[in-house]
């Protein structure tokens, strides 16, 4: 069965609403970009009215800003330390927003979305 946007089936109180039309293809999702760490992988993606996304796969480097002094720079992600999302998504040690990695400078919080931006940026902690 196809993964749907639309509104769920079920009211929070478990009855069901009254079903006014079909599902729509534009209302389709797809399935979820699950970014981890090693060699670059990148895809492009063409999306709804033509424009497009780009999916990150898997990454080696990060872009780091220190806050302090608020500079960026280009560092080696270390390892995966932890990811609050979800207990099967730091079993898995997958990178979405708000994980925690350890780089060459130290530990840091992950800001971009890298399934939707392409791009791994994160400020160090």
């Amino acid at each position: 069965m196809a993964r749907s946007q639309s509104r769920s089936k079920r009211k929070y109180t478990g009855k069901k609403y009254k079903l006014f039309r079909k599902k729509r293809k534009r209302e389709l999702e797809r399935p979820p970009i699950n970014t981890q760490i090693g060699s670059e992988k990148v895809k492009t993606q063409r999306v709804m009215g033509g424009n497009s996304k780009v999916k990150l796969f898997s990454t080696d480097y990060v872009n780091l800003t220190d806050p302090n002094t608020n500079k960026t720079q280009k560092v080696r992600i270390m390892r995966f330390e932890s990811n609050q999302a979800s207990k099967d998504i730091n079993r898995r040690h997958i990178l979405t927003k708000g994980a925690i990695i350890e780089t060459e400078l130290g530990k840091a919080r992950i800001t971009s979305r890298p399934g939707q931006h392409g791009q791994l940026n994160a400020i160090l902690i």
